[in-house]
């Protein structure tokens, strides 16, 4: 058995999914024929059972590939911050401090004051940001660094796990 790294797999997993999808799109296609009554149907190629063999022995791979996939990233780390994290949990940071980021930079595109029309009558009414703007584009700015530098040590890595796994019938 041959093997590849988690980056190689990661990719392999998607070349999968599209080919379980693939296969699933051809069994619709194989099962049906039309005929005029009383012909015999044309059977083509390949038959309905030879594709839901092929579809059975791919998702067999994609059970495999996640398990050897979600293994690696529980029992690999990556030192973050002073922190070793598993790379499952060093993921879920990463999209975290991207959420993180998006949601600080919407908060420094705010107004330190605006007024609010249509609220009250005859009351002029304003807006205030109990917070400095400024200070949460910095912060914005930041968690988007701490974020890139995370998926760069998580590529990394990914490239460092070797998996047993043959993708020779897929590349």
């Amino acid at each position: 058995m041959s093997n590849i790294t988690l980056a190689e797999a990661v990719k392999l997993k998607s070349v999968l999914t599209k080919r379980i999808h693939e296969l699933e799109v051809e069994m619709r296609r194989v099962a049906f024929t039309t005929v005029e009554k009383g012909s015999n149907p044309v059977i083509g190629p390949r038959p309905l059972t030879v594709v839901e063999s092929e579809l059975d022995e791919v998702r067999s791979d994609s059970r495999l590939l996640d398990r050897l996939m979600y293994r690696a990233n529980i029992d690999h780390t990556i030192e973050f911050q002073g922190q070793q994290l598993a790379i499952v949990e060093a993921i879920e940071l990463a999209t975290q401090l991207r959420a993180k980021a998006r949601f600080y930079k919407e908060l420094s595109m705010s107004e330190k004051e605006e007024i609010q029309y249509g609220y009250s009558e005859g009351t002029i009414v304003y807006r205030v940001a109990l917070f400095d703007p400024e200070d949460y584009r910095l912060k914005s700015l930041q968690a988007e660094k701490d974020a890139h530098k995370l998926s760069n040590s998580i590529n990394a890595k990914n490239y460092s796990i070797v998996l047993a796994f043959d993708d020779a019938k897929y590349f």
